[in-house]
C-alpha cells in the first residue's frame, strides 16, 4: 500500500507521562524511532501517594506543546512533513486523554493531515513488531499500573484477551503496599528494592486464583493480608518492611509465572503450527523477579520471550505513532468526531481492521 514509508508523530497523555515521539514505518514494514520524548509527573503526585487526575491532565495541558516540538526537533522535522498524526483515545485518565487527543486533531486539521485514535493497550501489543518485525500470531502479557492481562494477538486489530484481573492490576497493588508501607511513589521499584533485602519465607501470603484453570488474576486479597501482617507487627521496623516486600513479590511472582505457563499452554493448543513467543509489555514488566520467572517458564515451554527496552514497555508516545503507523498501512483513519474514552476493551469490534 505505501510507496516511500510513513512518519508519524505520535502523542501520549493517558496516565501521569506526557510524551511525543516520532516514528518511521518503511514500505518493507520495519519500524524506526526518530525521536521519543517522554515527561513523567511523578514529583507532581508523590505527596498525594497516587495520580491525582486533575493534576496530570493540568500538567498535560502546560507541557504538551512543548513537548511535542522537542519530539519534532530532535526528530529534525517540521510539521509538514509528517504522513499522520497519531494519539491515544483511550483507555486511561479522561482528562488527560481529551487534552491529547483535542490536541491531535487540532493538529491534523492544521496540518491537512490524517488522524489516527489509538488504543493504549494495542500500542503496547503492537510493541514487539516495532523493534523486531514479530509476525501474528503471538501471546502477550500485559502488566502495567493499570492493566494486568493476557492477550492472544492474532493480526492487526484482532486480539483475544484470554485472562484479565477481577481487582487491581499488578502495577497497582505494587503501588498500594508501597503506600501501605511508606515506601512512595513509584511503588513498584520501590517495593521490589525492599524485597531484595527481605525473607520471602517469613509470611506466608496467598497466591490467589493459583489453582484454578481460569487465567485471571486477583491482588486484592494479597494486599489485604500485607496490611493485616502489617498491622499486627505494628509499628514495622526497616527488617519488617523488607521481609513484607520480599513475601508480597514472591507471591505475585509465583502467580504471574503459573498462570503464563498455563497461557504458554493453552497458545501451543490453539496455535500448533506457531513456535510460541511471549511478549511482556507494560512498566511492570522491567521487574527482575517477575523477568526471571517468566524466562524460566518460557525455557521449560520452548517459547520465545520478547521483552521491549524499559522506556518501551512504560507509557510512551513511540508505541502510540507505531500503532498509528500499522492502522494507517492498513487504511484505517479517525475523523475529527473520535471521541476520548476511559474504557475500550481490547477485544471490542470496533478494533476490527476492515478486510
Amino acid at each position: 500500500m505505501e510507496q516511500a514509508g510513513t512518519l508519524v508523530l505520535g502523542i501520549e497523555t493517558s496516565c501521569d507521562e506526557t510524551a511525543a515521539a516520532l516514528v518511521y514505518r518503511g514500505a518493507d514494514g520495519r519500524g524506526e524511532i526518530v525521536s521519543n520524548i517522554v515527561r513523567s509527573q511523578i514529583d507532581e503526585h508523590a505527596e498525594f501517594g497516587g495520580v491525582v487526575p486533575e493534576i496530570a491532565a493540568r500538567s498535560h495541558v502546560r507541557w504538551l506543546d512543548r513537548i511535542v516540538a522537542r519530539a519534532l526537533g530532535e526528530g529534525g522535522r517540521d510539521l509538514s512533513e509528517i504522513t499522520a498524526i497519531a494519539a491515544t483515545a483511550g483507555p486511561g485518565l479522561i482528562g488527560g486523554l481529551l487534552v491529547g487527543l483535542t490536541s491531535a486533531k487540532a493538529l491534523a486539521a492544521a496540518a491537512a493531515r490524517p488522524l489516527v485514535a489509538v488504543n493504549h493497550l494495542e500500542a503496547h501489543v503492537l510493541t514487539p513488531r516495532l523493534i523486531g518485525q514479530l509476525d501474528f500470531p503471538y501471546l502477550v502479557l500485559l502488566i502495567s499500573g493499570g492493566h494486568t492481562q493476557f492477550v492472544a494477538a492474532r493480526g492487526l486489530g484482532d486480539y483475544a484477551v484470554w485472562g484479565t484481573t477481577i481487582d487491581d492490576a499488578i502495577g497497582e497493588a505494587f503501588d498500594k503496599v508501597a503506600k501501605l508501607l511508606g515506601l512512595g511513589l513509584p511503588g513498584g521499584p520501590a517495593v521490589e528494592a525492599e524485597a531484595l533485602k527481605g525473607d520471602a519465607s517469613r509470611f506466608d501470603f496467598p497466591r490467589p486464583l493459583l489453582g484454578q484453570k481460569r487465567l485471571d488474576f486477583s491482588l486484592s486479597g494479597l494486599k489485604t493480608a500485607v496490611r493485616q501482617a502489617a498491622d499486627e507487627l505494628a509499628p514495622v521496623g526497616p527488617g519488617d518492611i523488607a521481609d513484607l516486600c520480599a513475601g508480597f513479590q514472591a507471591a505475585v511472582v509465583e502467580v504471574v509465572a503459573a498462570r503464563s505457563a498455563a497461557a504458554l499452554a493453552r497458545f501451543a493448543s490453539e496455535f500448533p503450527e506457531v513456535h510460541p513467543r511471549l511478549v511482556v509489555a507494560g512498566g511492570v514488566a522491567a521487574n527482575r523477579a517477575i523477568a526471571a520467572a517468566l524466562e524460566k517458564v518460557t525455557a521449560v515451554a520452548g517459547a520465545g520471550l520478547v521483552v521491549p527496552s524499559p522506556v518501551l514497555c512504560g507509557d510512551n508516545a513511540a508505541i502510540v505513532a507505531w500503532a498509528g503507523a500499522e492502522r494507517l498501512a492498513a487504511g484505517v483513519t479517525s475523523g475529527p468526531e473520535f471521541a476520548a474514552r476511559a474504557r475500550w476493551p481490547l477485544d471490542g469490534a470496533e478494533m476490527a481492521v476492515p478486510g
